[in-house]
């Protein structure tokens, strides 16, 4: 089954996974802590938006708290990641992020999904052309871009960064392209890439 890009997110732990039919010649890179999707060297040229973008970053709420990792397919990662800096709780960061940027405007009106993960909690979101879901997740939670639009439990066995980007990267959903895992801890965020 195809279900697209996908997000994997629970307490202390999240996931995101690149999956695609038309665009498969892309990796994830470290820039100094942000993980970001872009094209391999032997990619052909696009001119197309949604090919590259950060997809995990971190952020820390004023005032010295707690690190978090935003996980997400595109571009709304980023003014995610700044909200929470700015002090906007988790939800309300996703909410209003997603809201203002709302699907991508592709030939498949693709949504954009997101998650931001804590030691504690973990928040999982997606703007489709139809509805914006927002939810606080206790257990693993996947959401994607297609099939599964909609947050949905999911069989999660990882326990540090690097077995959650092999894990997603592995899953039985067809065309996998690259993956990124992220732990937070009281240490802060560890990040791990399969490409």
């Amino acid at each position: 089954m195809y279900i697209g890009r996908f997000v994997v997110v629970a307490p202390g732990i999240g996931a995101y996974r690149v999956s695609s039919r038309s665009f498969p010649n892309r990796q994830i890179l470290d820039r100094d802590e942000t993980l970001t999707v872009g094209p391999t060297p032997d990619a052909p040229e696009t001119d197309n938006p949604y090919v590259s973008y950060n997809c995990v970053r971190t952020a820390t709420p004023p005032g010295g708290g707690d690190s978090m990792a935003i996980v997400g397919n595109g571009s709304h990662v980023d003014p995610i990641a700044e909200k929470v800096d700015m002090g906007y709780p988790a939800r309300d960061a996703l909410a209003l992020s997603l809201l203002a940027l709302d699907f991508e405007k592709d030939d498949y009106n693709t949504p954009r999904i997101a998650g931001v993960v804590t030691e504690a909690d973990a928040t999982i979101a997606i703007v489709r052309h139809d509805a914006l879901i927002v939810e606080t997740v206790t257990e693993p939670t996947l959401v994607a871009t297609y099939e599964h639009d909609s947050p949905q439990a999911y069989d999660f066995e990882a326990t540090d960064a690097t077995e959650a980007a092999s894990e997603v990267y592995e899953a039985a959903f067809e065309h996998a392209v690259c993956a990124a895992g992220v732990t937070v801890d009281p240490d802060g965020v560890e990040m791990a890439i399969e490409n």
